[in-house]
C-alpha cells in the first residue's frame, strides 16, 4: 500500500494537537498534579445525572430529529435569551450539536469555499486553525499580547483583512488566557465587521465563567450582529457535563439548515439522554453552576497571586479557568520550562506554544483542580522556579 498516495494530503499535513502530545508523556502517571486538561473537576450535580438516569429508565433510548428535541430547543431559546440577550426561534433558528467542536466543523463546511480566509484571535484553542484547514479554507492568525490583556486589537484586526477574508472566530473568555473582551472592543469589532461585510462565529462555551462581577457581553447581542452572528455554546464547562458532548449553535435559519443537512448524514444528533439532561442543566443548574464559578474565582485569585510571587508575570484573567503567566524571565522556552517542570517537579503544564507561536514565552495553568491540590502544584513551581534563576 501506498499510503503517500492514499492518505488525505491535508490530514497528513495537520500537526498533532499540542495538548494532547504533551499529555501522552503523563497519560497513567499517578504522582504528577495535572494542571493542563481543561475539565472542570466537579462530578456532574446530581439532578442532572439523576435525569439522565430517569430518560435510561424510562427507556427513551431512540434517536430523536435531527434537529434535535424540540423540548430541548426551546429551553435553550429561553435560556439564551435571557443570559445572552438574543432571541432565538427554537424551530428553525437553534441545533443541538455533539458539543461545540462539531458546531463549528459544521459552519465551517457550510461557509467556506477553498481558499476562503478565516480570521482568529490567538493564542487560541487548538482546534481552531485545523478545523479551517479540514474545511478547505486558509487559517490566518491575529495576534494578542500582554499589552491588551490578550483580546483583540480592533485595528490589528481590521489590518489583517483581505478581499479573500469572509469569517471572524470569537473566544471570549479565551482559552488559552482567561481573557475577555469589554463591550466597547466588541462593539468596534461588530463595526469592523459590518464595513468589510464578514461573519462571525463566536464560541462563548465559558461565558457564564466570568468573574468580579463582570457581566458577559455576546456579539451576537449587539446592533446588526444577529444576522451574521453564529453564537456557539453547550454544557461542558458551566454545568460540569464534559462527558455528556452537547453543545448547540444559535444563528441565521438559513446557516442552521445547512448545518443540519451535514448533521443529519454524520451525527443525526446528539443521544437523547444527553439532551434530556440538558434541559435540567438549564430549567435547575443555575445553583449548582454558580457555586463552582465562586470556587474557580477563589482559586483564580490565588494562583495568580501566587505566580506573581514567583516571578511569572500573570495578568488577572477575566473568565474560564486558565491562566497564561509568562515564563521569558527564565530564559527557558515555553516547551523546555513545561518538560523540566514534569520531570523535576511531577506538575504538568501546557507549553504556551500549544496555542499559537504568540504563546512563546508562557505556559497555560487550569485551575479547575482540588484546592489543596493547587496549593502543592503552587508550592512545587516554586521550588522549581527557584532552582533556575
Amino acid at each position: 500500500m501506498d499510503w503517500n498516495r492514499t492518505l488525505a494530503k491535508q490530514v497528513v499535513d495537520l500537526p498533532r494537537s499540542g495538548i494532547r502530545e504533551f499529555f501522552d508523556l503523563v497519560t497513567g502517571s499517578k504522582d504528577i498534579i495535572s494542571l493542563g486538561v481543561g475539565e472542570p473537576d466537579f462530578v456532574t450535580p446530581w439532578n442532572i445525572r439523576e435525569a439522565a438516569i430517569t430518560s435510561l429508565e424510562k427507556g427513551h433510548t431512540t434517536y430523536t430529529s435531527n434537529y434535535g428535541l424540540e423540548s430541548l430547543r426551546r429551553a435553550i431559546a429561553r435560556y439564551v435569551e435571557g443570559f445572552f440577550h438574543v432571541s432565538y426561534d427554537p424551530l428553525c433558528e437553534i441545533l443541538p450539536t455533539v458539543g461545540v467542536s462539531e458546531a463549528i466543523d459544521l459552519a465551517l463546511r457550510c461557509l467556506i469555499n477553498p481558499g476562503d480566509e478565516v480570521l482568529y484571535h490567538e493564542p487560541c484553542y487548538v482546534s481552531y486553525a485545523p478545523s479551517v484547514l479540514l474545511a478547505y479554507g486558509t487559517p490566518k492568525a491575529v495576534e494578542t499580547s500582554i499589552d491588551d490583556l490578550f483580546a483583540l486589537n480592533p485595528a490589528k484586526l481590521e489590518s489583517a483583512i483581505t478581499p479573500r477574508t469572509k469569517v471572524l472566530m470569537l473566544n471570549f473568555p479565551t482559552n488559552p488566557t482567561g481573557s475577555i473582551a469589554p463591550k466597547e472592543t466588541l462593539e468596534a469589532i461588530a463595526k469592523i465587521c459590518i464595513k468589510h461585510d464578514l461573519f462571525v462565529l463566536t464560541d462563548e462555551i465559558y461565558s457564564e465563567l466570568r468573574y468580579d462581577g463582570v457581566p458577559h457581553t455576546s456579539i451576537a447581542s449587539l446592533p446588526g450582529m444577529k444576522e451574521r452572528t453564529l453564537l456557539l455554546h453547550g454544557f461542558s464547562k458551566a454545568f460540569a457535563m464534559t462527558g455528556f458532548r452537547l453543545g448547540y449553535a444559535c444563528g441565521p435559519s438559513q446557516l442552521i439548515e445547512q448545518m443540519m443537512k451535514i448533521h443529519s448524514y454524520t451525527m443525526i444528533c446528539p443521544t437523547i439522554t444527553s439532551q434530556e439532561a440538558a434541559i435540567e442543566a438549564l430549567q435547575n443548574g443555575t445553583p449548582a453552576m454558580q457555586e463552582m464559578r465562586d470556587s474557580y474565582h477563589r482559586r483564580r485569585d490565588y494562583i495568580v497571586r501566587r505566580f506573581n510571587e514567583m516571578g511569572m508575570d500573570c495578568h488577572l484573567p477575566g473568565g474560564a479557568f486558565y491562566t497564561f503567566p509568562s515564563i521569558k524571565r527564565f530564559g527557558l522556552s515555553s516547551k523546555e520550562f513545561a518538560m523540566r517542570l514534569l520531570k523535576e517537579q511531577k506538575v504538568a503544564a501546557v507549553p504556551g506554544t500549544a496555542f499559537g507561536p504568540c504563546g512563546e514565552g508562557y505556559l497555560r495553568c487550569c485551575y479547575a483542580t482540588a484546592f489543596e491540590l493547587l496549593e502543592t502544584a503552587c508550592d512545587k513551581i516554586q521550588r522549581f522556579c527557584e532552582s533556575i534563576k
